[in-house]
């Protein structure tokens, strides 16, 4: 049995207003770990599936990058602040021209203090950086190409 959003909002709310130090869940698909205090290390991801091709643009919003034949898009798994490194100052985990696999990280998103990694999801070569670091980036919006293996 999968959590919905809402179920992991209430969970939120209720370890909020109590005085846990940290809580674990794990379901099949999905993983929950929230710890107050000082932040942990980021734990991977399960790869996004990727975009067979980018949906059409919609007129009032500026267009995103399209995927050609030979590249697909890596979506962001959820809505949050995106970063190409685990650390300021610190290599990002893909530049273009680097070699991806469906498991590599390529980047963090951050939602409510927790680090969630992000994998590729395909084997293939990154073309394109899509989103902007430390940006806010939307569920389903670009944060890579990847020219496919």
């Amino acid at each position: 049995m999968g959590l919905t959003d809402d179920d992991v909002r209430e969970i939120l709310r209720i370890v909020d207003e109590s005085d846990v130090e940290e809580l674990q869940i794990q379901t099949e698909g999905f993983s929950l770990h929230v710890s107050r205090g000082a932040p942990i290390a980021p734990s991977p991801a399960p790869p996004p599936a990727p975009l067979a091709s980018a949906p059409a643009p919609d007129a009032a919003e500026p267009s995103t990058p399209a995927a050609d034949e030979d590249t697909v898009l890596v979506p962001s798994p959820m809505l949050g602040t995106f970063y190409r490194a685990e650390a300021p100052g610190a290599s990002p985990f893909v530049e273009v021209g680097a070699t991806v696999g469906p498991d590599s990280t390529v980047c963090i998103i951050e939602v409510m203090k927790m680090m969630n990694s992000v994998a590729a999801g395909v084997s293939g070569t990154v073309v394109e950086v899509c989103a902007e670091n430390g940006e806010l980036v939307e569920y389903g919006e670009p944060l890579l190409r990847v020219r496919v293996a």
